[in-house]
Protein backbone atom coordinates (compact mmCIF):
# COMPACT_ATOMS: atom_id res chain seq x y z
CA UNK A 1 0.00 0.00 0.00
CA UNK A 2 1.37 3.44 -0.69
CA UNK A 3 1.16 5.77 2.19
CA UNK A 4 1.37 9.47 3.02
CA UNK A 5 1.84 9.78 6.81
CA UNK A 6 1.75 13.09 8.53
CA UNK A 7 5.22 14.10 8.79
CA UNK A 8 4.44 14.87 4.61
CA UNK A 9 1.05 16.43 5.41
CA UNK A 10 2.62 19.82 5.42
CA UNK A 11 4.19 18.95 2.51
CA UNK A 12 1.36 18.17 0.30
CA UNK A 13 -0.34 20.92 1.64
CA UNK A 14 1.48 23.42 0.65
CA UNK A 15 2.78 21.93 -2.87
CA UNK A 16 -1.45 21.26 -3.80
CA UNK A 17 -1.75 24.92 -4.97
CA UNK A 18 1.32 25.32 -6.95
CA UNK A 19 0.64 21.71 -8.31
CA UNK A 20 -2.89 22.52 -9.65
CA UNK A 21 -1.31 25.86 -11.16
CA UNK A 22 1.11 23.94 -12.98
CA UNK A 23 -0.83 21.16 -14.09
CA UNK A 24 -2.59 22.97 -17.26
CA UNK A 25 1.04 24.04 -18.24
CA UNK A 26 2.40 20.57 -17.99
CA UNK A 27 -0.54 19.63 -19.12
CA UNK A 28 -0.04 21.62 -22.23
CA UNK A 29 3.62 20.77 -22.93
CA UNK A 30 3.07 17.12 -22.68
CA UNK A 31 0.45 17.46 -25.34
CA UNK A 32 2.64 19.61 -27.57
CA UNK A 33 5.28 17.03 -26.91
CA UNK A 34 3.13 14.38 -28.10
CA UNK A 35 1.59 15.94 -31.23
CA UNK A 36 5.49 17.18 -32.25
CA UNK A 37 6.48 13.50 -32.26
CA UNK A 38 3.24 12.64 -34.47
CA UNK A 39 3.68 14.96 -37.12
CA UNK A 40 7.30 13.99 -37.24
CA UNK A 41 6.28 10.20 -37.80
CA UNK A 42 3.98 11.80 -40.24
CA UNK A 43 6.58 13.75 -42.00
CA UNK A 44 8.84 10.49 -42.34
CA UNK A 45 5.80 8.23 -43.63
CA UNK A 46 5.16 11.03 -46.58
CA UNK A 47 8.64 10.80 -47.38
CA UNK A 48 9.21 7.23 -47.45
CA UNK A 49 6.21 7.13 -49.35
CA UNK A 50 7.40 9.62 -51.93
CA UNK A 51 10.16 7.68 -52.27
CA UNK A 52 8.76 4.34 -52.62
CA UNK A 53 6.58 6.31 -55.63
CA UNK A 54 10.37 7.57 -57.14
CA UNK A 55 11.32 4.27 -57.05
CA UNK A 56 9.23 2.02 -58.27
CA UNK A 57 9.69 -0.51 -61.13
CA UNK A 58 7.15 1.18 -63.81
CA UNK A 59 6.46 -2.87 -64.92
CA UNK A 60 6.08 -3.82 -61.89
CA UNK A 61 4.41 -1.41 -59.32
CA UNK A 62 3.68 -1.53 -56.02
CA UNK A 63 0.21 -3.08 -55.07
CA UNK A 64 -2.02 0.10 -53.90
CA UNK A 65 -2.41 -2.04 -51.00
CA UNK A 66 0.47 -1.51 -49.09
CA UNK A 67 0.37 2.34 -48.77
CA UNK A 68 -3.25 1.93 -47.39
CA UNK A 69 -2.19 -0.93 -44.82
CA UNK A 70 0.81 1.81 -43.88
CA UNK A 71 -1.34 4.77 -43.63
CA UNK A 72 -3.56 2.77 -41.37
CA UNK A 73 -0.24 1.65 -39.49
CA UNK A 74 0.39 5.86 -38.98
CA UNK A 75 -3.15 5.94 -37.68
CA UNK A 76 -2.75 3.30 -34.98
CA UNK A 77 0.48 5.01 -33.87
CA UNK A 78 -1.16 8.03 -33.16
CA UNK A 79 -4.03 6.66 -31.34
CA UNK A 80 -1.81 5.17 -29.37
CA UNK A 81 0.38 8.20 -28.36
CA UNK A 82 -2.68 10.49 -28.05
CA UNK A 83 -3.82 7.64 -25.68
CA UNK A 84 -0.85 7.20 -23.55
CA UNK A 85 -1.04 10.84 -23.11
CA UNK A 86 -4.44 10.97 -21.80
CA UNK A 87 -3.75 8.21 -20.04
CA UNK A 88 -0.44 9.44 -17.93
CA UNK A 89 -2.70 13.02 -17.34
CA UNK A 90 -5.45 11.07 -15.32
CA UNK A 91 -2.87 9.10 -13.16
CA UNK A 92 -1.50 12.55 -12.51
CA UNK A 93 -4.94 13.88 -11.39
CA UNK A 94 -5.61 10.87 -9.81
CA UNK A 95 -2.65 11.16 -7.42
CA UNK A 96 -3.04 14.56 -6.56
CA UNK A 97 -6.49 13.95 -5.63
CA UNK A 98 -5.38 11.33 -3.34
CA UNK A 99 -2.84 13.65 -1.40
CA UNK A 100 -5.09 16.36 -1.42
CA UNK A 101 -7.68 14.11 0.17
CA UNK A 102 -5.29 12.47 2.33
CA UNK A 103 -3.97 15.68 4.10
CA UNK A 104 -7.26 16.84 5.11
CA UNK A 105 -8.00 13.19 6.77
CA UNK A 106 -4.35 13.09 8.73
CA UNK A 107 -5.20 13.81 12.46
CA UNK A 108 -9.03 13.63 12.42
CA UNK A 109 -10.43 11.11 14.98
CA UNK A 110 -12.66 9.02 13.15
CA UNK A 111 -14.02 5.84 14.29
CA UNK A 112 -13.60 2.15 12.46
CA UNK A 113 -16.10 -0.68 12.94
CA UNK A 114 -13.98 -3.58 13.60
CA UNK A 115 -14.78 -7.04 15.67
CA UNK A 116 -11.00 -7.60 16.67
CA UNK A 117 -9.84 -4.81 18.81
CA UNK A 118 -5.47 -4.72 19.72
CA UNK A 119 -5.22 -3.47 23.09
CA UNK A 120 -2.47 -0.79 23.74
CA UNK A 121 -2.55 -0.38 27.43
CA UNK A 122 -4.69 2.87 27.01
CA UNK A 123 -8.75 2.45 26.91
CA UNK A 124 -10.58 1.66 24.02
CA UNK A 125 -13.32 3.91 23.18
CA UNK A 126 -15.98 2.70 21.07
CA UNK A 127 -19.52 3.73 20.01
CA UNK A 128 -22.15 0.94 18.04
CA UNK A 129 -25.23 1.41 16.12
CA UNK A 130 -28.68 -0.35 17.34
CA UNK A 131 -31.90 -0.23 15.52
CA UNK A 132 -35.04 2.00 16.85
CA UNK A 133 -36.53 -1.29 18.71
CA UNK A 134 -33.55 -2.39 20.68
CA UNK A 135 -33.74 -1.73 24.38
CA UNK A 136 -31.12 -3.41 25.87
CA UNK A 137 -26.71 -4.40 24.91
CA UNK A 138 -24.80 -6.71 26.26
CA UNK A 139 -20.81 -6.26 25.51
CA UNK A 140 -18.95 -9.61 25.19
CA UNK A 141 -15.03 -9.30 24.87
CA UNK A 142 -13.02 -12.67 24.31
CA UNK A 143 -9.57 -13.24 23.95
CA UNK A 144 -7.55 -14.76 20.94
CA UNK A 145 -8.28 -18.34 22.67
CA UNK A 146 -12.04 -17.47 22.24
CA UNK A 147 -12.42 -17.26 25.69
CA UNK A 148 -14.74 -14.55 27.30
CA UNK A 149 -13.25 -11.98 29.80
CA UNK A 150 -14.96 -9.35 30.23
CA UNK A 151 -18.87 -9.02 30.07
CA UNK A 152 -21.52 -6.20 31.05
CA UNK A 153 -24.35 -4.68 30.44
CA UNK A 154 -24.43 -1.32 27.72
CA UNK A 155 -26.64 1.83 28.46
CA UNK A 156 -28.31 2.19 24.53
CA UNK A 157 -28.70 5.89 24.91
CA UNK A 158 -24.79 6.77 25.49
CA UNK A 159 -23.04 7.87 22.72
CA UNK A 160 -19.64 6.34 23.88
CA UNK A 161 -18.63 3.63 25.83
CA UNK A 162 -14.94 2.83 26.92
CA UNK A 163 -13.21 -0.39 28.39
CA UNK A 164 -10.40 -0.01 30.20
CA UNK A 165 -8.70 -3.49 30.15
CA UNK A 166 -10.02 -5.48 33.04
CA UNK A 167 -11.00 -8.68 32.91
CA UNK A 168 -14.16 -9.51 34.96
CA UNK A 169 -11.91 -11.94 37.30
CA UNK A 170 -9.81 -9.34 38.28
CA UNK A 171 -7.08 -9.78 35.54
CA UNK A 172 -6.13 -7.68 33.25
CA UNK A 173 -5.64 -7.03 29.41
CA UNK A 174 -1.84 -7.46 28.14
CA UNK A 175 -0.50 -4.57 25.89
CA UNK A 176 0.14 -5.88 22.48
CA UNK A 177 -2.67 -8.66 22.57
CA UNK A 178 -6.19 -8.49 19.87
CA UNK A 179 -9.54 -9.19 21.76
CA UNK A 180 -12.75 -9.93 20.16
CA UNK A 181 -15.57 -7.26 20.69
CA UNK A 182 -19.29 -8.75 20.24
CA UNK A 183 -22.37 -6.38 21.39
CA UNK A 184 -25.95 -8.44 21.75
CA UNK A 185 -28.79 -6.44 21.12
CA UNK A 186 -32.23 -7.61 22.41
CA UNK A 187 -35.93 -6.00 22.45
CA UNK A 188 -37.06 -7.27 25.43
CA UNK A 189 -36.02 -10.99 25.79
CA UNK A 190 -35.67 -11.06 21.75
CA UNK A 191 -32.37 -11.60 20.74
CA UNK A 192 -31.99 -9.16 17.97
CA UNK A 193 -28.38 -10.06 17.03
CA UNK A 194 -24.56 -9.05 17.68
CA UNK A 195 -22.82 -6.15 16.44
CA UNK A 196 -19.27 -4.93 16.44
CA UNK A 197 -18.23 -1.57 17.88
CA UNK A 198 -17.32 1.57 15.98
CA UNK A 199 -13.67 2.11 17.52
CA UNK A 200 -12.79 5.24 17.96
CA UNK A 201 -9.11 6.14 17.04
CA UNK A 202 -7.18 8.87 15.11
CA UNK A 203 -5.65 8.61 11.23
CA UNK A 204 -2.00 8.25 10.91
CA UNK A 205 -1.79 7.61 7.34
CA UNK A 206 -3.84 7.65 4.45
CA UNK A 207 -2.54 5.64 1.27
CA UNK A 208 -4.06 3.50 -1.95
CA UNK A 209 -4.15 -0.47 -2.25
CA UNK A 210 -5.32 -2.01 -5.45
CA UNK A 211 -6.91 1.15 -6.39
CA UNK A 212 -8.77 2.19 -3.16
CA UNK A 213 -8.33 5.09 -0.41
CA UNK A 214 -7.41 3.13 2.81
CA UNK A 215 -6.50 4.68 6.07
CA UNK A 216 -4.37 3.69 8.59
CA UNK A 217 -4.84 4.24 13.15
CA UNK A 218 -3.17 5.45 16.16
CA UNK A 219 -5.17 2.09 17.09
CA UNK A 220 -3.21 -0.14 14.44
CA UNK A 221 -6.90 -0.84 12.91
CA UNK A 222 -6.85 0.21 9.32
CA UNK A 223 -9.90 0.29 7.01
CA UNK A 224 -11.13 1.53 3.59
CA UNK A 225 -12.12 4.97 3.77
CA UNK A 226 -15.37 4.88 2.46
CA UNK A 227 -16.75 2.34 5.78
CA UNK A 228 -15.02 5.26 8.09
CA UNK A 229 -16.62 7.69 10.02
CA UNK A 230 -15.28 11.15 10.60
CA UNK A 231 -15.94 12.11 14.35
CA UNK A 232 -16.92 16.08 15.11
CA UNK A 233 -15.09 16.73 18.46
Amino acid sequence: MSVINAAQATQIAQSAQNTQSGQATGSQANESGSTQFVGEEFNNFLKLLTAQLRHQDPLSPLDSTQFVEQLASFSTLEQQVQSNTSLKSMASMIGDLHSMFASEWLGQTVTVESSWVPYSGDQVDFSFDAPNEATAAVLTIANSAGEAVYSDRLTIDDERKSWDGRFSNGGAAASGEIYQFGIDLYAGDTFLGTVAPQVLTKVTDVGTENGELRIGTSSSLSGDLGQVRRVTE
